[in-house]
């Protein structure tokens, strides 16, 4: 099926945390709310040959969060890490970006990697996605105030 991008974004809701597991219950039920294949989330978790193999090239196929903002290690598999301040300044000129700011860099970054050459290196925003089956979550602010979160990442093979 070949490996699939995939960027959300959502409202805050108090930590890194509860925001993704909020997301995770609303992307669970976009893709599985009829039940047929999977009943919940601890059901298709359970089915550890299709989340390993597959996955449902989404963020469901992140699970953990990990603080470092470090780039992922071969034992990061299905986590999500925060964009470090300085790729943040680098993406967006400050360390607290906007929810219009996130979206204008991720449209640049799709144009980008639609036009590029393939030989050239990748600079954009989707570029911080350094591994398969992991993603990068960005707390977006509006009037200084942090209002919803980015997470992107890559899955499946």
């Amino acid at each position: 099926m070949g490996a699939s991008g995939w960027d959300y974004v959502t409202p805050y809701r108090g930590s890194i945390e509860a925001t993704l597991e909020a997301l995770h219950d609303e992307v669970f039920q976009e893709m599985y709310g009829d039940g047929e294949e999977y009943a919940s989330r601890a059901e298709l978790y359970e089915d550890e040959e299709f989340m390993g193999e597959e996955g449902t090239h989404s963020v469901l196929d992140v699970r953990w969060i990990v603080e470092s903002a470090e780039p992922p290690q071969p034992t990061d598999y299905f986590t999500v890490r925060p964009l470090s301040e300085a790729r943040l300044r680098h993406h967006f000129g400050t360390d607290r970006p906007t929810v219009r700011q996130y979206e204008d860099a991720m449209a640049r970054a799709h144009e980008a990697m639609r036009t590029r050459n393939r030989l050239d290196a990748d600079t954009s925003l989707l570029a911080e996605d350094r591994m398969r089956w992991t993603g990068v979550h960005v707390l977006l602010h509006t009037d200084g105030r942090p209002t919803h979160v980015g997470f992107f990442g890559s899955s499946g093979d």
